[in-house]
């Protein structure tokens, strides 16, 4: 099957969940055969034409003009659709959703739309503009998350099919699984960019309360973004510059090295999608605390496998930790849950329904 892969944005330079998510997916289908495309914007100092992990990625350039540089990356994206002839295209968020829907239009070539997060949570302008006309024409829609599923059902009766996210459990080393850190050291680790959303500034005014009552808590935080500066005063003006630590932005395959160091795992975020953070921290066996939003709670079942809390809620994300760090047996126990649970994530099976899906399509268009 050929399949083409619409997305905006995409590795070695950004590395947020959707694009790792759609990285490794295009490695997945080409390990069965699949011949895949990947159509993206252009990374300054990347070739426009790369060869990864068994498929190709073309990375587009475009003057950065409103309007009329997203006209010309559209048409861009159209020209390679034509030449590579996909039998089907796959487009990973409605914002990317115009081209396919346009070669629909030219070509007959069916496209299934996969929203992602932002996209339907927080969609801008043109989104909220052109998405029921994206949705009514898609051959399939698919949603990471039943919550998800839930919102794209305001816009368009069609049927929503949820498929979440993977994880490559091969990529994680058994034999970090059992590491324990010294017994007068906890650590909290965060994962992810440092915007806004995220959260991050209610996790490090928790802090102020962990760590009076175990001041041999750390807080790490793996990532970047343009709440760094607002985050590192804030951390100051708490006195907590001592026991916080701005890791900066790692390639993805040194997030394991700060993962397997961790005690508990926090996810403060005020909007998600389907975090694939969360499964590389089940993979770990971490126990997790993590906001009750998007898709959060499809993955986290409160008092389960985790805890569940009110996003911006300082209090409840600083007790939830400490009940988690005094109580050994419990933590003991989330871990085990998280090992089990996050063997449903696993690429076969995912690829499998995504192979079903793409089958049914082009079987119904014969």
């Amino acid at each position: 099957m050929k399949i083409s892969i619409i997305i905006f944005l995409f590795p070695p330079k950004w590395l947020a969940g959707t694009e790792i998510a759609t990285y490794n997916l295009s490695k997945q289908f080409a390990k069965r055969g699949h011949e895949i495309e990947v159509l993206t914007s252009h990374d300054e100092g990347l070739d426009y034409a790369t060869k990864e992990e068994g498929f190709n990625a073309k990375r587009i350039s475009w003057p950065k003009i409103r309007i009329i540089g997203t006209i010309y990356f559209w048409f861009r994206i159209i020209v390679l659709l034509r030449r590579f002839n996909p039998d089907i295209i796959l487009v990973q968020s409605l914002e990317m959703g115009f081209p396919a829907f346009l070669i629909k239009v030219l070509s007959k070539k069916p496209y299934v739309i996969w929203g992602r997060g932002s996209d339907i949570y927080i969609p801008d302008y043109f989104v909220r503009m052109s998405r029921k006309k994206l949705l009514d024409n898609a051959d399939a829609i698919l949603a990471l998350t039943s919550d998800m599923q839930k919102k794209i059902e305001e816009i368009t009766s069609k049927n929503i099919l949820v498929v979440p996210n993977a994880i490559d459990l091969t990529d994680i080393n058994p034999n970090t699984l059992s590491y324990k850190n010294e017994l007068d050291k906890k650590i909290i680790t965060f994962v992810g960019s440092l915007f806004p959303v995220k959260g991050v500034q209610y996790l490090i005014r928790a802090m102020e309360k962990i760590h009076n009552q175990i001041p041999q808590t750390r807080l790490i935080l793996v990532g970047d973004g343009n709440e760094r500066f607002n985050l590192e005063k804030l951390s100051k003006e708490l006195q907590l510059e001592n026991c916080i630590e701005f890791i900066g932005r790692v390639p993805h395959q040194q997030v394991s090295h700060y993962l397997s160091q961790t005690d508990v795992f926090v996810l403060p975020s005020l909007s998600e999608g389907f975090p694939n953070v969360l499964l590389e921290a089940m993979a770990f066996g971490l126990p997790i605390v993590a906001s009750r939003v998007g898709g959060i709670p499809d993955i986290i079942e409160d008092g389960t496998n985790g805890f569940l809390v009110e996003p911006k809620n300082v209090s409840e994300i600083a007790d939830r930790i400490l009940t988690i760090l005094f109580d050994e047996m419990l933590a003991q126990k989330i871990s085990a849950k998280n090992r089990e649970e996050v063997q449903r994530y696993q690429y076969n099976d995912i690829i499998d329904i995504l192979e079903n899906i793409f089958t049914s399509i082009l079987c119904k268009k014969q």
